[in-house]
């Protein structure tokens, strides 16, 4: 009996047809049960698509009843225990989990830094420096200093003159339709330097985590990179798997 093909309707959206396109794949045999899709960015460079297209056409297969998705590696920045949820702005995740915090702009500037730019494969070795401190409001201890750094662009130039909207480093981003897709996050160890430890009342060598996040957008095109030194008193890094 011969297989049924499927065929993409004409006029189809994108993310149906890189649903079809799997589907006649996986009903042809080239996929076998249990073996794995190509990687999310396999997919967005074959289908010359957005992640979130191939995203929602991965939906659209699974919705077919044709592959099932399996939990991953995850990590989370917890705050006392509390997963916080920095897709929405840390100011608002803080607070979402309980933190009293204060923040404090340390610096908002445009700065040049080709060695950055060069690790990140921009032209332009233009950024704008966003650093802050926040503290525990009611005892004034260190809890983080964060230093964001954004590749500079029209959209963005006008923000150090301006500064944030609402306060917010998230809620200015979204108000020009920059908004974060995906991206990769470092963790590590740090100790203090004199100037890091002065600013946030802790000793000189004290060790905190530093965490390194890289922000794309749906393009792929770096939109954040910021590196935050996290008291341990309050921060962990939480997996699950």
């Amino acid at each position: 009996m011969a297989r049924s093909v499927a065929r993409t309707a004409p006029g189809a959206s994108k993310p149906a047809q890189i649903a079809t396109a799997l589907e006649q794949e996986i009903r042809s045999g080239k996929l076998g049960f249990g073996d794995r899709l190509q990687s999310e960015s396999e997919l967005v460079q074959r289908f010359s698509a957005s992640r979130n297209t191939v995203r929602k056409g991965l939906e659209e297969l699974s919705n077919r009843g044709l592959i099932a998705t399996r939990v991953g590696i995850g990590s989370f920045v917890t705050f006392d225990g509390k997963i916080v949820d920095d897709a929405v702005g840390w100011s608002r995740a803080l607070a979402d989990v309980g933190a009293n915090a204060e923040t404090r702009i340390l610096r908002l500037e445009i700065i040049e830094d080709p060695d950055l730019a060069a690790r990140l494969a921009l032209e332009s070795p233009f950024f704008i420096a966003l650093d802050r401190l926040r503290s525990n409001a009611a005892d004034g201890h260190g809890i983080s200093i964060e230093r964001s750094r954004l590749p500079l662009t029209p959209k963005l130039e006008e923000i150090p003159l301006r500064g944030l909207r609402e306060g917010s480093l998230y809620e200015t981003l979204r108000s020009v339709g920059v908004v974060p897709d995906h991206g990769e996050e470092w963790v590590d160890i740090e100790m203090l330097d004199a100037r890091d430890a002065a600013v946030l009342g802790c000793a000189e060598g004290a060790p905190f985590l530093r965490s390194r996040r890289l922000a794309r957008d749906a393009g792929g095109q770096p939109i954040e990179y910021v590196t935050s030194l996290l008291n341990p008193a309050h921060f962990a890094l939480h997996l699950e798997f």
